[in-house]
């Protein structure tokens, strides 16, 4: 099996995405997750910029890292200087990683609009800060930025970039499509004259401007690049980086190339969700390989040709990626469908069996009094189990009181108490949230987590409201869906009533007492 190196820019580049903004805790986090993967590389920051990455490389050093050789990030050294007397070249030094991600101008056009200085200037830049970098022992990746402009506008001034880049000591060559502008065959021929040219390990670093971040990296790998740059879950400016969740398993699983060790590739969709919870971001459910919808099937036909032969509809086994298949309970399900789901809490069910027709039966009257259960699998299998007779509460309401304070002001609008009972022993709490369902939430989990300590992990990540009979107005029935993690797993509950405070808690218990059974099991 042929080899790649990946080198993560999650910590760097994504945290450039708009609306993601990463600690120092949160960055720690994340490097040891990915070193647990295998990443070749993480280019955890730019020393130079601010002192929340000082802080993180003083930190990191501390860290037993088994696989990421950890990556500090900076520019080639300002025009009409010295390197050694740059301040960003020394704070890059200072972050005292064993790499360093140097990038410099390959675009004659920012040299002469952006840098204002001579073309030639730029090239002793890059020759002389690359040298500066080897002299002290550095690993050096070169990050042409704008090759692939570059290479269009001016060929020959891009090539002479990429030499200055050679002669100043670099390990690693990296093309850029900085603009996200680029296509496949463009990327795939402009590489390959590279790699010809070169005698130079070759990368690759996109971004999807086009949507073609992840062809754009692959097409580079089949013209000779063996190092890949980009993000977990695409994070990044604008329309993002490379997803390193898509290419990982499209290079080492359809294409035989290496990216991470063959065992940690189960490890995957954990990994990706992690990352997405870490930056708080609704994590992509419909991405390749690692969305919970990468593996669901609702159409009748499809689940009963993956019920026979699961390659009818799916182009791998979803434990590869550590995913898992799903089957959507809805109109157009049919009963094998059903069936699966029942046989998965009770595999010696079959369709004749009188319980199996007792749970259909308890469908469709909850989906005539407005339940759906195809975006809430999780209350589905409760019901499965009630039916069957194998469930046992893991607590008892006493009471709850749900108060909304209008106007709210600036503090929590609502507040909430609640009573519960967990084998024989009473709990009461409060809590303030904003909206009665956000406090409910943290009052019931407050209450339960005396018992439960595991419940501190879960959390609520999404929250429906759809109104199913909006002829009676304000007395419509409607239909609560709520979605939880707990970091590692996500999973989804439904609730239905007339009084959405009452939908809400049904939602809300389905989901703490779904949490409790996996954990139980």
């Amino acid at each position: 099996m042929n080899k790649v190196y990946i080198f993560d820019s999650t910590l760097r580049d994504g945290a450039q995405a708009e609306g993601i903004s990463f600690s120092v805790e949160d960055k720690l986090k994340i490097v040891e997750r990915l070193d647990k993967l295998g990443i070749s590389y993480i280019e955890a920051g730019n020393p130079g910029s601010n002192p929340k990455d000082l802080e993180f490389f003083e930190r990191v050093k501390k860290m037993k890292l088994n696989n990421i050789r950890l990556t500090a990030f900076g520019s080639t050294r300002r025009v009409g200087i010295k390197a050694e007397d740059d301040n960003n070249v020394q704070s890059l030094l200072k972050a005292d990683t064993p790499a360093v991600a140097i990038f410099g101008k390959s675009w004659d056009l920012h040299v002469t609009d952006i840098l204002k200085t001579t073309l030639e200037e730029n090239l002793n830049m890059i020759r002389d800060t690359l040298n500066f970098f080897k002299q002290k022992g550095k690993e050096i990746i070169f990050d042409a930025e704008h090759f692939f402009d570059g290479y269009k506008a001016n060929s020959s001034y891009a090539f002479e970039a990429l030499q200055a880049a050679v002669e100043g000591g670099a390990d690693c060559l990296v093309l850029c499509d900085t603009n996200g502008g680029s296509f496949p065959l463009e990327i795939y021929e402009i590489t390959k004259k590279v790699c010809e040219k070169f005698n130079v390990p070759i990368g690759i670093h996109c971004h999807n401007d086009t949507g073609m971040a992840v062809a754009n990296s692959i097409l580079a790998v089949q013209a000779g690049a063996v190092h890949i740059q980009g993000t977990f879950n695409g994070f990044g400016e604008r329309c993002g980086n490379a997803n390193l969740c898509t290419i990982i398993p499209d290079l080492q699983l359809k294409m035989g190339i290496e990216c991470i060790p063959a065992d940690n590739m189960s490890k995957l969709t954990s990994t990706a969700r992690f990352v997405s919870e870490i930056a708080n971001v609704a994590h992509d459910e419909r991405a390749p390989y690692v969305g919970n919808s990468a593996f669901a099937h609702k159409g009748g036909m499809h689940i009963d040709g993956v019920n026979k032969n699961p390659k009818t509809f799916e182009h791998i086994n979803p434990g590869l990626v550590g995913n898992e298949r799903r089957f959507l309970m809805s109109e157009v399900a049919g009963r094998a469908t059903i069936l699966s789901r029942i046989n998965e809490v009770a595999p010696e069910l079959t369709k004749d069996s009188p319980e199996t027709k007792q749970i259909i039966d308890k469908l469709k009257a909850l989906e005539h009094e407005g339940y759906q259960f195809e975006g809430a699998e999780s209350s589905f299998e409760l019901v499965i189990r009630k039916e069957l007779g194998k469930y046992k509460p893991f607590f008892e309401l006493e009471h709850f009181k749900a108060i909304v304070s209008e106007p709210s002001g600036a503090s929590h609008s609502s507040s909430a108490m609640i009573k519960i009972r967990v084998d024989g022993e009473e709990e009461i709490t409060a809590a303030e949230g904003d909206g009665p369902v956000n406090a409910l939430d943290k009052a019931l989990r407050k209450a339960l987590e005396r018992f439960y300590p595991q419940l501190k992990e879960m959390h609520l990540t999404d929250f429906k409201v759809r109104v199913l009979d909006s002829k009676t107005a304000t007395a419509a029935k409607v239909r609560v869906l709520i979605e939880s993690t707990d970091g590692e797993h996500v999973w989804s509950t439904v609730g239905v009533s007339t009084d959405i405070i009452e939908a809400s808690w049904r939602a809300l218990v389905d989901s703490v007492e779904y949490k409790l059974q996996k954990d139980q099991e």
